[in-house]
């Protein structure tokens, strides 16, 4: 079989190692390891005593600098290993390329992935969007992710490949205006016209509003009470949730203004 038969011809590159050469491998090993803890712990300890603009630059040099000294050790190790002949040196290219291309198989998908998110426009900076329970505004687009940071500050990267298996909601799709609902849970008992338009007067003199755009009322009845959804845009996304704190707090005083009581859910009993 071709698989094993390469297989076979990776190991067979490798020589026979006397003690020396074992030794040379394990002091290689251990100076690496010794040089990227020690320098971690340096260059943490630097970081913290630096200017604060220049802590994080600072943090950025330790994996770089961890994985240049790993690819050192490789470098000094693998010719101990290896008969440095042409076919050998061929064959463990081979093999790597291979190691290597089944590896980075859900990178290559994540780039093509990205190439097909700016052909087709799923997102692009600025947009506001979901993707497995997580949203936020689209800052920038890279080859492999796209960065989001959330409503709490956070920045979040997704990988693209993503795009192949999950739902990625687009609140905005390229427009700087969204649709925001606030939420209401009134008591069963009150007048529903008087409610609504009451809501509604609340939404469209908002500061926040977008001009012109409409503004619509949704009333569900449930079980424990009326459910309203207050629905309007906000001029700008990123002033969505002050425009849904602006709605909740004029619309209480407002249900409350109409003498309109609030829906309470029921307590759960607890046994003594």
């Amino acid at each position: 079989m071709p698989g094993m038969n390469n297989t076979v011809d990776a190991w067979r590159i490798l020589r026979p190692l006397s003690w020396q050469d074992t030794l040379t491998v394990l002091a290689v090993l251990a100076l690496a390891s010794l040089l990227m803890s020690v320098f971690r712990r340096i260059a943490r300890r630097f970081a913290e005593q630096a200017p604060s603009r220049l802590r994080l630059s600072i943090l950025r040099i330790i994996p770089i600098t961890r994985f240049l000294i790993g690819l050192g050790a490789i470098a000094i190790i693998v010719p101990i290993l290896v008969e440095p002949t042409f076919q050998d040196v061929i064959t463990l290219l081979a093999s790597v390329g291979l190691a290597l291309a089944f590896a980075l198989k859900e990178y290559a998908s994540s780039l093509l992935a990205g190439l097909v998110t700016v052909l087709e426009g799923t997102y692009q900076p600025g947009d506001w969007i979901e993707v497995d329970g997580t949203y936020g505004e689209v800052k920038s687009i890279g080859a492999r992710a796209v960065r989001i940071v959330t409503p709490d500050d956070t920045e979040v990267i997704i990988p693209h490949v993503r795009l192949w298996s999950t739902s990625i909601f687009n609140a905005t799709s390229g427009h700087r205006s969204l649709l925001c609902v606030a939420d209401f849970y009134l008591h069963p008992e009150h007048d529903a016209l008087a409610a609504s338009t009451r809501l509604k007067e609340i939404a469209q003199s908002s500061s926040y509003r977008k001009p012109d755009s409409p503004v619509t009322v949704i009333i569900a009845e449930k079980p424990w009470g009326t459910h309203y959804r207050l629905k309007a845009y906000v001029y700008e996304s990123r002033e969505q949730f002050l425009f849904l704190t602006d709605l909740t707090i004029r619309g209480k005083e407002a249900i409350r203004g109409l003498g309109i009581r609030f829906a309470q859910a029921p307590y759960a009993e607890t046994s003594h």
